[in-house]
């Protein structure tokens, strides 16, 4: 008896749990997500925990479908697929875009440039056409293993100097197959490309660099090779290109036919041009440059005397010159014609240089100036009132004496004589220099005496308005380039 009735409870619990009388032991959710949602819903049913079931999407796959490997199998080798015949009877057409990820370096001592990029080619290949296969996916996406058993164009970078797949972690090839045969195949290449180099302009400069892509293995009436006209942009920069020195300020691609002697190639060109970023040139070549040669026109305000420290300024002024020109220089190829930073250190240092004969050459000539008379005084005549006095005056110092002369006076005659005679000539220096004005007007207009001090004052003048259309002319010039 208490064996039936406990087998009654049980039997009791369970049409209960059956009826729903207890709830949902197990739930299963099934419902239709839309696929642009699919990410935030697995996102937020990832987010809530355990609580929730896990969710089940309703794909279409079709009935008795061929999956990805028989689909390559019957391709490959069941069809008699070969890899070394052009698709097509009168050649195929491969069309190509660029994406550039980064550009990593520009050097002006090799003259080339590296970069990251991805490769695109597409292609049509009839004997790969697998719709009547009622494949299970519509897109076949598939590894380099399976493009090595494909006919590729085998196109490469004729003027790179250097061209390699990334391997990191695996080999960075991308294939894609679609139903009608369509082939598209993406490489993730670093390639090291020649530049144009022209540095007459140099650090306000532009340079060039391109790259030319062609099918190695087939001329243009198997292959045709162009710029893929589905997008806007075929050679398209996935973000802004910066770089320490440089900036990418254009791209440019074209299509050519190259005739070589197994016949005519089609080519693409790509051709990049960046725009030098001077400021650091600026901050440190022009701007102590500036200061330096500020610095040595300190000189004209110390006086004539002061040779000392008017020969410190000069050196040191010119050796700060030199070394910040070599510095420069150090970084840059060794070319046969002058650049832009030439121009302005060579005058720069011919600045520097010009200011010694006029500033310190001059003073240490004319610091004892009572002892120097100009040249045009030499030959000047004095008024005849004059002329009597001096000879009035040589006589009574140069004669031997006369009958009312004492013996002594006549002994200090004879002494002044041999011994005072040119301290009384320089003594007249000032009366030549008043009687030379009223002599020689018009030669002293066509010589004028250049004093230390004068000249000094004429340089504090003329070498800044020199340096200063110096500086229009040059940057009116440079700045052309930029």
């Amino acid at each position: 008896m208490g064996v039936a009735s406990c087998l009654v409870v049980v039997v009791f619990l369970l049409v209960a749990s059956v009826d729903g009388g207890l709830g949902p032991i197990v739930t299963r959710q099934t419902r239709q997500v839309d696929p642009d949602a699919f990410t935030s819903e697995i996102d937020q049913e990832l987010s809530v925990g355990p609580t929730y079931a896990p969710l089940v999407l309703d794909m279409y796959v079709p009935e008795n479908c061929t999956n990805d490997t028989a689909v390559i199998d019957k391709l490959l080798n069941g069809t008699g697929y070969n890899k070394h015949r052009v698709p097509g009877g009168s050649g195929v057409q491969v069309n190509v875009e660029f994406w550039i990820q980064e550009i990593t370096s520009i050097s002006e001592i090799t003259n080339d440039f590296e970069m990251d990029i991805y490769i695109n080619e597409i292609w049509l290949d009839p004997s790969l056409n697998f719709e009547t296969f009622n494949p299970c996916k519509q897109n076949l996406s598939l590894n380099y293993q399976v493009l090595d058993r494909l006919w590729t164009p085998n196109s490469c970078f004729v003027n790179s100097k250097i061209a390699e797949i990334h391997d990191s972690p695996f080999r960075n090839v991308f294939l894609m197959l679609y139903p009608n045969g369509t082939v598209w195949v993406n490489y993730r290449v670093k390639v090291k490309g020649p530049c144009m180099m022209d540095l007459s302009k140099f650090p306000m400069d532009k340079q060039s660099c391109a790259l030319v892509y062609e099918s190695f293995n087939y001329n243009n009436y198997e292959v045709q090779m162009r710029w893929s006209t589905a997008v806007p942009e075929a050679v398209y920069r996935l973000k802004e290109i910066r770089l320490p020195d440089f900036d990418l300020v254009d791209i440019e691609s074209w299509h050519e036919a190259q005739m070589y002697p197994a016949g005519m190639w089609d080519e693409l060109h790509v051709k990049m041009t960046f725009e030098r970023r001077y400021v650091w040139y600026f901050l440190q070549a022009y701007v102590p440059t500036y200061l330096t040669i500020f610095i040595s026109w300190v000189s004209f305000t110390l006086g004539p005397r002061a040779i000392p420290a008017r020969t410190m300024l000069g050196v040191n002024a010119l050796l700060a010159m030199i070394f910040q020109f070599g510095n420069i220089m150090r970084n840059l190829p060794r070319v046969s014609y002058v650049k832009a930073i030439d121009v302005w250190m060579l005058v720069s240092m011919t600045f520097i240089f010009s200011r010694r004969p006029g500033a310190d050459a001059v003073p240490s000539a004319g610091s004892d100036k009572a002892a120097i008379k100009p040249v045009h005084q030499l030959f000047e005549a004095p008024p005849a009132g004059g002329i009597q006095v001096d000879i009035a005056v040589r006589k009574t110092t140069t004669g031997t004496g006369t009958a009312d002369s004492s013996p002594g006076e006549a002994r200090r005659s004879s002494h002044e004589a041999k011994y005072m005679f040119d301290v009384q000539r320089y003594e007249s220096q000032a009366q030549i220099e008043q009687r030379s004005k009223w002599a020689a007007p018009c030669c002293r207009m066509r010589c004028p005496v250049w004093t230390p001090d004068r000249i000094d004052r004429a340089s504090c003048v003329v070498f800044p308005t020199l340096f200063s259309i110096f500086n229009v002319v040059y940057w009116s010039y440079y700045s052309q380039a930029t």
